[in-house]
């Protein structure tokens, strides 16, 4: 004789009432997260539209020279970064609204740093005026001096000098996943939205680099 198959006992009131409670309180949650990151996102993607079709334009560029740039699929504007300038004044890179920004970050104890500082200075000399500048910001957090001799002694002429000694700007940029080592670079686009970043050093004065700054510079 077969058994008939027994029913599942049905879930009390009480537990049908803490399990949608439950699915509420997620569901709550879940809206509440996706309506705070679809808040952040939304002014950031009208913000960089130009700047997305630019990297589009830009994308096919990274190559020889370039080939370890990063070009953002989709920009976003940098958090605020804040340096001084040679004199010691505070500065910050929203001073450069308007303008296309190669925002280097640099150590003497690095020596890829070091390695690449002539080239960055030369991209400067060519390129550099109304509408670009090489902002190359030291981040020694020892003896203040030592950078700028350094610089002296190696016939770095044409870069601005600027510095960070708290390494702040490394640690802002670290935590939007944009400076993983040194030297870090980011091309940032006149309305401050990030269109490409590298992680180690290029050769920024070699023709595939000028070709492709050029054209984000319109040229």
């Amino acid at each position: 004789m077969t058994a008939s198959p027994q029913k599942p006992p049905r879930p009390s009131r009480r537990a049908l009432v803490v399990g949608g409670a439950g699915l509420l309180a997620a569901v709550a949650v879940a809206g509440a997260v996706y309506g705070l990151r679809g808040f952040a996102r939304n002014p950031e993607d009208a913000a960089c539209r130009q700047a997305a079709d630019l990297a589009r334009r830009l994308a096919p560029l990274a190559h020889g020279e370039l080939a370890a740039l990063v070009v953002a699929d989709s920009p976003r504007k940098l958090p605020p970064l804040a340096f001084k300038d040679a004199a010691g004044k505070p500065k910050s890179l929203a001073e450069w609204q308007g303008r296309t920004v190669l925002l280097n970050l640099w150590a003497t104890w690095c020596v890829p740093c070091r390695k690449e500082m002539p080239a960055l200075d030369a991209l400067q000399r060519q390129l550099g005026g109304p509408g670009f500048e090489v902002v190359a910001v030291n981040i020694d957090t020892r003896d203040p001096d030592k950078p700028k001799a350094w610089l002296a002694e190696t016939g770095i002429k044409d870069l601005a000098y600027y510095a960070d000694p708290s390494a702040k700007i490394f640690q802002d940029l670290k935590a939007v996943g944009k400076a993983f080592g040194m030297p870090t670079t980011l091309v940032v686009d006149p309305s401050g939205c990030e269109i490409a970043a590298l992680a180690g050093p290029a050769e920024w004065a070699s023709g595939d680099a000028l070709t492709f700054m050029k054209t984000a510079l319109g040229k």
